[in-house]
């Protein structure tokens, strides 16, 4: 990193990276980094760090939740915001957008949907449901579209994403220095990545709508009771009681608030760094993404989220959730397995991207790091060989989940970062773009992975293992990955990825 250009998290401490790489600080509430000498500021969403590119870069319009600098690539066209676009904006609904209808004919139809709560009460449901269809949305489309463009960035080559956030956000836990930590926490890792990589890092967060999971089993047993399995605060509780366990609507009400309330402390981050930052969770819960749809002069959107993606569970090309997403204009991503094949690859692609548009369709690779060398390289070939031009990124966690001796579900911080190299490693030898990783992280101090510079081991989990579902990096930890990601970025340099920015 320049060395005259710092980056603060107020109120955190500073992690070190690896050596020969220098400590991300700065005094207390400034959070700019700048790039090389004579660079032009990309805003972007409101409230992030300023993050400035190399020579040649062209500047941007703000866009939305506060815009970062953005650097750019000597020939990459910068990508403009809509007039009056804002990131993360308030959610008032105008008379150009429509609510949703009621819930009910939405999801009656067929295909049906899979990893759907078992809902006791179907009345209440359809109240609520209905309830939620009138309410302000929580995004913008014109911010989805915004989103959609910088995507298509990545997608040539010209940019990088840096997804991350909580596995499952937790209701008890909304609030403005929950918001902060995290928003601060990938402000960093994008500006190390940023400087390294000579490109603009987009900051999305898993955040302000990551509260349902999908589950392996759809029941749990203690003993000799069982009960639902835990699927996230949008469902039902984690305590393992028969109350706490059972599907109450009532949550989609309280989860859309909680969104509203997120969504309101990162406009005021972004409104005080005056950069851009997104949000994204799953879409699984279809009643609910339902209900936030809206249609525009556009066309239709989910407004509950900027980026919507699809998990490995409900990916079937026939299912009810890839026609959901094929419905809307968001920015749509799918996460593939190490199952996953090529043919998989091109029929969502004809299902979610039919016009071939760049930024709309983003593959996240989760193959674990034993499988990720053997089973990307044929999709990513056949994918690219069809002309589609998607983002490819990099999950390296939820692959590497393994039991640790003291019982608790854990992730080997060496694990995710081999399964990184050998993403980059893949896309190196194919000559295609690596866009990125997607990470379960939090800005505390928990004890939930091992490894990292300030070293936890298997019996420190107990420590601080605080996640509601799947184990997340802390902060340190987070920071461990983005400098050797850096150093990645830094070993190849562009002229050898291939990309279309590269020799433009």
């Amino acid at each position: 990193m320049n060395p005259n250009h710092t980056t603060a998290v107020p109120g955190t401490s500073t992690a070190p990276g690896p050596p020969g790489t220098s400590a991300v600080s700065g005094p207390p509430g400034t959070s700019a980094v700048s790039g090389p000498p004579g660079t032009s500021a990309v805003p972007g969403l409101s409230g992030a760090s300023a993050v400035s590119g190399p020579p040649g870069t062209m500047s941007a319009a703000p866009g939305p939740l506060g815009a970062s600098a953005v650097p750019g690539r000597p020939g990459a066209t910068a990508v403009s915001a809509p007039p009056g676009a804002t990131a993360v904006s308030a959610p008032p609904v105008t008379a150009a957008v429509s609510a949703s209808p009621p819930v009910t004919s939405a999801v009656s139809a067929p295909p049906a949907a899979q990893q759907q709560p078992d809902w006791p009460d179907p009345g209440a449901l359809r109240a609520v449901a209905d309830e939620l269809g009138v309410l302000p949305a929580l995004v913008a489309a014109e911010e989805c579209d915004r989103l959609r463009e910088q995507l298509a960035a990545v997608a040539r080559g010209e940019a990088l994403l840096l997804q991350g956030g909580d596995c499952a956000e937790s209701l008890e836990e909304v609030g403005r220095d929950t918001t902060a930590a995290k928003y601060r926490t990938l402000n960093l890792m994008a500006a190390v990545i940023s400087e390294a990589a000579g490109l603009p890092v987009i900051r999305l967060g898993r955040i302000a709508g990551q509260f349902a999971k999908p589950r392996s089993h759809p029941t749990e047993r203690h003993g000799d009771t069982e009960l639902p399995s835990y699927r996230g605060d949008m469902v039902n509780g984690p305590a393992f009681t028969a109350a706490a366990r059972t599907p109450d609507p009532d949550r989609l009400r309280r989860v859309y608030h909680a969104s509203a309330e997120t969504l309101g402390h990162l406009r005021e981050l972004t409104a005080a760094d005056g950069g851009e930052f997104w949000t994204s969770h799953e879409a699984l819960v279809l009643e609910y993404e339902h209900a936030l749809s809206r249609t525009t002069p556009a066309g239709r959107y989910a407004l509950s989220g900027h980026l919507l993606w699809i998990g490995e569970r409900t990916r079937r090309p026939d299912g009810a959730h890839i026609a959901f997403a094929a419905r809307v204009r968001n920015p749509i991503a799918v996460k593939l397995g190490p199952s996953s094949t090529p043919d998989d690859a091109l029929r969502l692609i004809d299902l979610l991207d039919p016009d071939r548009e760049p930024g709309r369709l983003t593959f996240i690779s989760r193959m674990g790091a034993g499988a990720v060398r053997d089973a990307l390289p044929d999709l990513v070939s056949k994918v690219t060989a069809s002309g589609a031009e998607v983002v490819w990124i990099c999950d390296p966690v939820h692959g590497n989940t393994v039991s640790s001796p003291t019982g608790h579900k854990t992730r080997r911080l060496d694990d995710v970062l081999s399964e990184i190299e050998g993403f980059l490693e893949v896309h190196r030898s194919l000559g295609t773009h690596p866009g990125g990783v997607h990470l379960e992280l939090t800005g505390d101090h928990v004890t939930e992975c091992v490894g990292g510079t300030y070293e936890i081991r298997f019996e420190d989990l107990p420590t601080r293992y605080e996640t509601v579902c799947d184990p997340r990096l802390n902060l340190g930890q987070s920071l461990d990955v983005a400098f050797e990601l850096a150093a990645m970025y830094a070993a190849s340099p562009v002229t050898d990825r291939g990309t279309t920015w590269a020799t433009a």
